[in-house]
């Protein structure tokens, strides 16, 4: 008879605005849940994600952190630049991030230091391959998710793609979320630990 396999939970790993932007982003969810319908993006805090879910053994967690916060040290504090809407038609609506060169580039090698730490290929595969292909990576920060339905998102989307939304932060965190089946909760915060010259 097998041993019954090792618990997992779900995790992602993202780049969470300061709370006052928080607070902010979360009230235009709310009003988006109120008005339009679409509550899975309160599921999780306002964030950008840079690697996705992904399953992982609860006895190896210890192992997952020490290879985040070793890959965290090695990098700089996040400058991120929010400006306007943007949107996945016809389930999402989000609120634009700028591609700098800091946010770009931190998440390809994210997702490849998870991939030679810890085996972590989530993500598109190429097709007849085990070999992952590169997630195309959109930054953006999520306000109306798939739940939206495609005739709530065209009247959402009227008013939300002239609406004015800015904020300029740097992030001096990643952040590690893990799904209590519910919803997404902050389950550690790895300080980005290299100092500016």
């Amino acid at each position: 008879m097998s041993s019954p396999s090792p618990e997992t939970a779900r995790f992602f790993v993202a780049l969470l605005p300061p709370q006052p932007v928080q607070d902010a982003i979360t009230a235009i969810k709310q009003d988006i849940e109120q008005r339009f319908g679409s509550r899975a993006a309160l599921r999780s805090p306002p964030h950008i994600t840079l690697q996705p879910p992904f399953e992982w053994s609860l006895e190896r967690l210890d192992e997952l952190q020490h290879h985040l916060h070793s890959f965290a040290r090695q990098q700089r504090p996040i400058p991120v630049v929010l400006e306007g809407f943007s949107a996945f038609p016809p389930r999402v609506i989000y609120v634009d991030v700028h591609q700098t060169a800091a946010l770009m580039a931190v998440q390809p090698a994210l997702v490849a230091h998870l991939d030679t730490h810890c085996g972590l290929r989530e993500g598109y595969r190429y097709p007849g391959s085990n070999r992952p292909a590169p997630w195309p990576f959109t930054p953006h920060v999520t306000v109306g998710f798939r739940d939206l339905r495609p005739e709530a998102f065209h009247q959402a989307w009227a008013e939300f793609e002239h609406r004015p939304f800015s904020a300029d932060f740097e992030v001096p965190t990643l952040t590690l979320l893990r799904h209590d089946g519910q919803i997404w909760r902050i389950f550690s915060e790895l300080p980005l630990g290299a100092s500016k010259a």
